[in-house]
């Protein structure tokens, strides 16, 4: 209403500049249907997120959940178990009034994954949300489940005809591991496409989701100060790392199963690889950007077995101290075999063999019982060709480095030589910070939250596509069935140390981990 005369006029609230670009893009009305509802994945990470989305607006208007698992449960029983779950897990206090209405149209749908009857019921429920919103609604299916049933699933889906529907989008989306072995990889994603197409299916890996992977491209390709750099020229190595001070756990079943390498390295870390590695895409889609990933793969050379003896080491956590507490070794866990010879520490030096990177080492590494938790990426450039400060007290010109952290807090670090205040010229490196927490107003969001919205959206850019997948297989295939062939036991390390001595090996001459 217009002010009337002699009113004075209401002044428009002033604009944050902090808010600026923090808005959420539409989601089509959308039916998201999660095979392994009652899951520990479902429960402490895919639930709190749709919470999160919709205290934030972000979920549809028209959004319905519908869990499948085999445990027999009264709907009532299923959706007090998903509000639970939020209460204990969400990173934020639920909103009894947001919670209620995310939860209101809850259905589960009981029984083994190879029922013809579930998939039958499963249609009946998702044909009753269209009848009552009187519009075709999108359907996306989350295998939360153990990799076995993927292809089981995936089959069920297209024996019913729910892979497709009239006037309206279907997608599929799958966990990791995408397979334990380049073949293996190769047959799920026969399988799969033999029911999807490659549009519709969206292979998640949570790290992607994660603001500062995505932040990658940002510093690389919004920055001019930095893409002059970015190649043989002026960066002397790359070092990707993934710590966990954490045993195994409760996770000894599949952790002896699967091993460092192929839990982290294989999908994760070669993934963080292609975002240091990859070309500037010819436009931000999902296809250009992954187009570029995979030439970055295919760039790095299959490890022969003459190599892998010098690019690769692995090792298995003893007896240490961690948090000022007493823990025991990996072969003491409980459900591990004294014989277990599964690596909770690798390490890999690889080369991408193109134009930009010729001569570049790329030092992965990851373990579990090491000193700290740590995700982090940091570039190495290399040092200055004149050393002139090399005065007495002076702590030296070291290169300058980029490190971009994952978690625990999430944010980017340059380090600099700087001279100390002082009558003298003495050097001592210091750090420029940017942190996610103190730059923008919101918190960033979990890794699952993004990657949820995307998959509903169509947005496969944070997702691998099928050749991604085998090219990931094809560079750790081979380092999988050569250490399978050697016998134990495997080098040891401390619980809590920085990991074993073996991995020094790896280095070129000059160059050191950085401290974990």
């Amino acid at each position: 209403m217009a002010a009337q005369p002699g009113q004075p006029t209401a002044e428009p609230a002033p604009e944050n500049p902090l808010t600026a670009g923090l808005e959420r893009l539409p989601v089509a009305p959308t039916t998201l249907v999660i095979f392994g509802a009652t899951g520990d994945l479902a429960r402490r990470k895919l639930l709190p997120a749709l919470y999160n989305l919709a205290h934030e607006g972000a979920l549809p208007e028209r959004f319905h959940l519908v869990g499948v698992s085999r445990k027999e449960k009264a709907r009532e029983r299923y959706r007090a178990e998903c509000e639970e779950a939020i209460r204990t897990y969400s990173r934020r206090t639920p909103d009894e009034d947001v919670l209620k209405k995310l939860l209101q149209h809850v259905r589960y749908v009981p029984g083994v994954f190879d029922d013809d009857s579930v998939y039958s019921e499963l249609g009946k429920v998702l044909d009753g949300f269209e009848e009552r919103a009187g519009e075709p609604l999108n359907r996306a299916f989350y295998l939360s489940t153990a990799p076995e049933f993927f292809p089981v699933i995936v089959e069920q889906l297209g024996r019913s005809k729910l892979q497709h529907h009239e006037n309206a989008e279907v997608r599929v989306i799958i966990e990791k591991p995408f397979g334990t072995t380049l073949e293996e990889a190769r047959e799920l994603n026969r399988d799969v496409l033999a029911i999807f197409d490659e549009t519709q299916v969206f292979r998640i890996d949570h790290y992607l989701g994660k603001e500062t992977v995505q932040n990658m491209l940002a510093f690389r390709f919004a920055n001019g100060m930095f893409e002059p750099l970015w190649n043989r020229n002026y960066i002397d190595s790359v070092q990707i790392t993934a710590s966990e001070d954490l045993g195994v756990g409760t996770r000894a079943g599949y952790y002896d199963h699967a091993g460092a390498l192929r839990d982290l390295i294989q999908n994760h870390m070669l993934q963080l690889l292609c975002h240091v590695a990859m070309e500037p895409p010819g436009s931000f889609t999902a296809e250009e950007v992954r187009n570029e990933k995979v030439k970055v793969l295919n760039a790095i050379p299959e490890p022969t077995p003459a190599d892998i003896a010098e690019m690769s080491v692995r090792a298995q956590y003893a007896a240490g101290h961690v948090g000022g507490e007493d823990v025991r070794g990996y072969l003491q866990e409980d459900g591990v075999p004294n014989t277990s010879t599964t690596e909770t520490f690798a390490a890999i030096r690889l080369k991408v063999d193109n134009w930009r990177w010729a001569g570049v080492p790329f030092y992965i590494r990851t373990g579990k019982r090491l000193a700290r938790k740590v995700t982090e990426i940091a570039v190495t450039l290399k040092p200055v060709p004149h050393l002139a400060f090399s005065q007495d007290g002076s702590l030296g010109v070291q290169p300058n480095q980029l490190v971009l952290t994952l978690q625990p807090n999430e944010g980017v670090s340059l380090r600099l030589g700087a001279k100390i205040p002082g009558t003298r010229m003495i050097i001592r490196p210091v750090n420029m910070e940017f942190l996610y927490g103190t730059a923008f107003l919101s918190q960033s969001p979990e890794a699952y939250e993004r990657l949820i919205t995307d998959a509903m959206r169509g947005d496969a850019t944070l997702f691998t596509r099928n050749d991604e997948v085998e090219a990931q297989w094809r560079i750790c295939d081979p380092i999988v069935a050569a250490w399978a062939k050697q016998p134990g036991p495997l080098a040891q390390y401390e619980a809590g140390s920085q990991g074993p001595a073996e991995a020094d090996s790896l280095l070129l001459e000059g160059q050191r981990w950085r401290a974990i």
